[in-house]
């Protein structure tokens, strides 16, 4: 642990704490590698749907009854 790090408080579900204890027993790591690793993984997934947005937010858009009508009009409905 890095003199950075932070202490916090988690509470988890009985069940999930089992789960990562036995994971982090497996895989020879700490339940706080363990987290730390999922929440970045969760955050980085965050960034990359923001930037899907931003990248699209220039394209047109079409009503839910629009969109119905069109995939009637195509037989797709």
């Amino acid at each position: 642990m890095s003199e950075a790090s932070k202490r916090a408080t988690i509470y988890f579900d009985a069940g999930l704490h089992a789960a990562l204890r036995v994971k982090a027993a497996h895989t020879n790591r700490s339940i706080s590698d363990l987290v730390n690793d999922a929440v970045r993984a969760a955050l980085a997934e965050d960034q990359e749907d923001l930037a899907a947005f931003e990248n699209r937010v220039a394209e047109p858009t079409m009503t839910y009854e629009a969109l119905l009508d069109d995939l009637k009009a195509h037989g797709k409905i």
